[in-house]
């Protein structure tokens, strides 16, 4: 029996994909000729890398009106949207690919005499990718073209929800006219890629996904010494202070509680707000929630679509359900949005106050347009909850004072921290995180630190 993946489509729960894997001498092939092109391209110098890997974004951006609807068939993401994953893969390719000479130059330390000293940045070899459905083209770029800026090869596994966009990048790699091997799009079963891991056949891992992922990576990675880079999701909190801009926090903090409905790692689930603002802020944010159109993705005027699965949808909704029967109020009235059923991945948005921390609402990542919001009594209180929890990956703060917000998040057990925006990475900066979120970092000058090893050359030049 020919195993195959699938990608079933939330629009309709149609199948719109599947590939057949990859058998065992297809994978052999492919780790065999990934680790002889990446021989030849680690000795490229790195302008002629970079002109490789710009093509490679050229090549993606010009399939862009395909790209769009594709991606709303495969994960639900409306088409009014579908663009700016592509505006912000570029952004992150272009500076990873900007900043490479730089980062990658060797490490001098102070001079001494009759000596020659530096650190060298060597590849790692093949570096595998395995990525996320929910923002399929950011997670894979964050890696994809870094690893191939610092010499290395790559193999990208994609999940099945979007098999298309694994294919993408391999259009995109074969037009920039990549050397044959060095990139490869493998469709993959999950214990064809723990078998890669545990037989070492690639050197580092990237894996972008949930907790029990990252434990299967680790799992199989165990004894063999290769690098992990785990993303494992978040329950990302806001806190909105009294001196906040308060119609700029509502804007702001319904979009990044709601956008890609709510499937983001980095998504607002848990909002703090100061009681003296409460009452005006739970108004607002209700308000402009109750303004969202569910709907067909495909649709223009569609600013919510499907969840990504109908058991995904019915998870979300029983944590809000658990929540009501402990004494919360959910805020939004389903019918309001025509499209909301259950049993189907199109879900309306929800808002629940008289919330607390004993509710999985508050402390199990949801990864839904769900949000709990809760009034505190001072920064002091809010810090403490922002850290009640197993995650770590970014958190906001809402305040006119810098100040305060360098001060507040340095006590903020987290990867990021935010003042007046959320939900955006910035490639100048380390994508991390703590506790249950992982380990690892991508983008900035210390993503090229993943995505290399130090070698050092001691010298002596005369006696």
């Amino acid at each position: 029996m020919i195993d195959v993946v699938r990608c079933v489509s939330p629009v309709d729960g149609r199948i719109y994909a599947e590939r057949e894997v990859a058998s065992d001498a297809a994978i052999t092939a492919a780790l065999s000729a990934a680790r002889e092109a990446q021989r030849a391209w680690r000795r490229l110098d790195i302008a002629r890398r970079a002109a490789f890997c710009s093509a490679f974004v050229d090549a993606m951006l010009a399939m862009r009106d395909e790209i769009v609807p594709e991606l709303a068939w495969q994960m639900g993401r409306p088409v009014r949207y579908g663009a700016g994953e592509l505006r912000g893969f570029e952004e992150r390719a272009r500076h990873m690919i900007g900043i490479a000479e730089s980062a990658l130059a060797p490490l001098r330390p102070e001079p001494k005499d009759k000596f020659e000293r530096w650190i060298a940045r060597e590849p790692l070899g093949v570096v595998m990718v395995v990525a996320p459905w929910n923002y399929p083209y950011l997670t894979a770029v964050n890696t994809v073209v870094p690893a191939l800026m610092a010499g290395n090869a790559v193999i990208l596994k994609h999940a099945a929800q979007t098999l298309l966009v694994g294919e993408r990048f391999q259009k995109a790699a074969d037009a920039a006219g990549l050397p044959a091997g060095l990139f490869q799009n493998l469709a993959l079963s999950h214990a064809q890629t723990a078998r890669i891991i545990a037989g070492r056949g690639v050197d580092q891992v990237n894996f972008t996904g949930s907790v029990a992922g990252g434990k299967a990576m680790e799992s199989a990675a165990s004894g063999t010494f290769i690098g992990l880079g785990l993303e494992l999701g978040g329950k990302d909190p806001a806190y909105v202070r009294a001196d906040a801009d308060l119609a700029q926090a509502v804007e702001n903090l319904v979009d990044g509680a709601f956008f890609n409905s709510g499937q983001s790692c980095c998504g607002i689930e848990r909002i703090y707000v100061h009681r003296d603002l409460y009452p005006q802020f739970v108004e607002g944010f209700v308000e402009l929630t109750k303004s969202y159109v569910l709907g067909d993705p495909l649709d223009e005027a569609t600013t919510l679509g499907p969840m990504v699965k109908a058991e995904a949808a019915a998870f979300a909704r029983g944590q809000v359900a658990e929540a009501v029967r402990a004494g919360a109020r959910a805020l939004i009235d389903p019918g309001l949005f025509p499209r909301d059923r259950e049993g189907t991945p199109y879900m309306a948005p929800q808002v629940v106050v008289e919330v607390n921390h004993q509710m999985g609402l508050m402390r199990e990542e949801s990864f839904a347009p769900t949000v709990g919001i809760m009034p505190v009594a001072d920064d002091a209180e809010a810090v403490a909850l922002m850290n009640d929890s197993p995650y770590g990956l970014t958190a906001s703060l809402w305040t006119s004072d810098p100040e305060a917000a360098a001060r507040l998040g340095a006590e903020i057990e987290t990867g990021t921290v935010f003042m007046n925006r959320c939900d955006y990475l910035d490639p100048a900066l380390a994508w991390t995180g703590v506790k249950d979120t992982g380990r690892g970092a991508t983008l900035s000058r210390i993503g090229y630190e993943t995505l290399t090893r130090p070698k050092s050359f001691h010298l002596r030049t005369a006696f």
